[in-house]
C-alpha cells in the first residue's frame, strides 16, 4: 500500500511465518500420505506451563485491582522479583527502580531498543549500524531495517570458535570502507539462536571491552541463559562483566525456559541512563503489561516450584536432543550434542545446491518442517536449523522417515 512509509517496503515476512504458511497449506496432502507434518522449525517448547504460575494466575484474576492499566516500567512487585532473580542467578546487583523494565516480551523489548537507538534513512551510504551475530536470530535484521539503519554481520564461523576476535572484526570492518561513527550498538547472543553454542565470560569481558573502546551500546539478548545441559558450566550474564553497566543492557524471556511463549512477558536490564531512555519511547507505545501476568510472573521467577520446572525441562531436553543427534549420526552426519538451548545446527548434504532445497524435500517427501541456515544470514549458507521440541515419540518419527525417505547424508 502505497501510504505505508518506505521501510515498509524493504520487509520481508518473517521466516518462521512463511515456513508456518507452506506447511499448513501441504498439511492434508501429506497427512493422507502418512507423513502428517512435524516441525522442527519454530523454536517454541511445547511442555505445558508451569501448574505453579497457573494456579497463582488464576487466582489473581479474582482481584479487580489487577485489571486496571499497568504501566510501561512495571509492577514494582515484577521489577523486584527480576532484580532478586538476576542477583541470586548470576550475581548482578540491580536497583529496581532504575535498572529494570518490563518487556513484551524481550523480542518486543529488542525491536524497540533498536528503534530508540536509530536516526532513519534510506541511504545506505547514510545509515547507522547494528553489528548482530551472524548466524543470528532472524528478525534481528528485519528489526534494524524498518528502524532505517543498516545491519552488519559479525561472523560466527566453526574457526573461530563462535567467538570472533572483535578488534578484527571492526578492522574488517574498516576496510570495506564503512563509517566508524555511524555504529550504535553491538547485540550479542549466548547461547546462541540458531547454532546452540555458548561463550565464556572471558569472551563476554572482550565485548564489554570493544563497546567500551569505541563508545558504542553492547546488548545482550540472553533469551535462552536458563536451558543449559551442565550445572557446572552455566551460561553467563553479561552484566557479571567490569564495566557492563556503563555500556550494557540485557534482555530476559519467559518464553523458553517456562515455555510461556504466548504470554509476552520479559525484561530489560542494566545501565540506568539506557533503560530510563528507553522507558520514554515505551511510554508513548504501550501502557505495560496485565498486571496478572507480572504478578504471577514475578512469583514463579524466584520459587522453588520455577527452578525445578528449569531442572526438569532441561533433563528432558538433553534426553530428546541426545537421543536425536544419535539418529541423525546414523545417518550419516556429524553432529556433536549443544552446551544448551533446543536447537541442532547441521551441516547440508552435500548432494544439495542450496539448505531451502534440502528443506523443500524434507517438508514435500517426509513432512519435516525445518529451517535453512541463511535464513540467519550469511554465514549460515549450507546449513540447516533444527528445533527440537517435539515431544519424543515425534521425534523418533523424524528419523524414521528420514531413513525411509533417503534423508542422509551422503553425497
Amino acid at each position: 500500500m502505497q501510504n505505508f512509509n518506505n521501510y515498509m517496503g524493504t520487509l520481508e515476512t518473517y521466516i518462521m511465518f512463511q515456513i508456518k504458511a507452506k506447511m499448513l497449506a501441504m498439511k492434508d496432502e501429506l497427512t493422507k500420505k502418512g507423513r502428517k507434518p512435524i516441525a522442527l522449525s519454530m523454536g517454541a517448547p511445547v511442555d505445558m506451563v508451569p501448574q505453579f504460575v497457573v494456579d497463582r494466575t488464576k487466582e489473581l484474576l479474582n482481584d479487580p485491582k489487577n485489571h486496571t492499566y499497568s504501566t510501561p516500567k512495571g509492577e514494582v512487585p515484577f521489577l523486584e522479583a527480576v532484580a532478586k532473580r538476576m542477583k541470586n542467578r548470576f550475581g548482578v546487583e540491580l536497583d529496581p527502580k532504575s535498572e529494570v523494565f518490563s518487556l513484551i516480551g524481550s523480542k518486543e523489548g529488542i525491536a524497540n531498543f533498536i528503534r530508540a537507538l536509530i536516526n532513519p534513512s534510506m541511504d545506505k551510504n547514510e545509515q547507522e549500524i547494528i553489528m548482530i551475530p551472524d548466524p543470528g536470530y532472524a528478525s534481528y535484521t528485519e528489526m534494524i531495517k524498518v528502524s532505517g539503519g543498516r545491519a552488519y554481520g559479525v561472523p560466527l564461523t566453526k574457526e573461530n570458535n563462535y567467538m570472533p576476535d572483535l578488534d578484527e572484526v571492526w578492522e574488517q570492518f574498516l576496510k570495506e570502507g564503512n563509517d566508524p561513527k555511524k555504529v550504535k550498538a553491538l547485540i550479542i547472543n549466548y547461547p546462541n539462536n540458531p547454532l546452540g553454542c555458548t561463550c565464556d565470560k572471558k569472551y563476554l569481558q572482550h565485548c564489554v571491552d570493544f563497546c567500551k573502546k569505541h563508545n558504542i551500546i553492547l546488548m545482550s539478548d540472553n533469551a535462552y541463559s536458563e536451558i543449559y545441559f551442565d550445572e557446572n558450566d552455566k551460561p553467563h550474564s553479561v552484566l557479571e562483566c567490569d564495566g557492563a553497566m556503563d555500556v550494557a543492557v540485557e534482555f530476559h524471556s519467559f518464553s523458553k525456559p517456562y515455555a510461556m511463549t504466548g504470554w509476552r512477558l520479559g525484561w530489560v536490564c542494566g545501565n540506568k541512563d539506557l533503560v530510563s531512555t528507553f522507558g520514554k519511547l515505551k511510554s508513548s507505545l504501550d501502557t505495560g503489561v496485565f498486571k496478572v501476568l507480572q504478578l504471577a510472573g514475578a512469583e514463579l521467577l524466584n520459587s522453588k516450584e520455577g527452578d525445578e520446572y528449569i531442572k526438569e525441562a532441561n533433563k528432558k531436553f538433553q534426553k530428546k536432543i541426545g537421543d536425536f543427534v544419535d539418529g541423525l549420526n546414523e545417518l550419516g552426519w556429524s553432529v556433536e550434542m549443544p552446551k544448551a538451548t533446543f536447537y541442532l545446527w547441521i551441516d547440508l548434504p552435500p548432494r544439495y545446491k542450496t539448505a531451502k532445497e534440502f528443506c523443500d524435500e524434507l517438508l514435500e517427501k517426509s513432512g519435516i518442517v525445518a529451517v535453512p541456515g541463511d535464513a540467519f544470514g550469511d554465514e549460515g549458507a549450507g546449513h540447516l536449523r533444527l528445533s527440537i521440541v517435539a515431544d519424543e515419540k515425534e521425534l523418533k518419527e523424524v528419523i524414521q522417515r528420514m531413513k525411509e525417505d533417503g534423508h542422509t547424508f551422503v553425497k
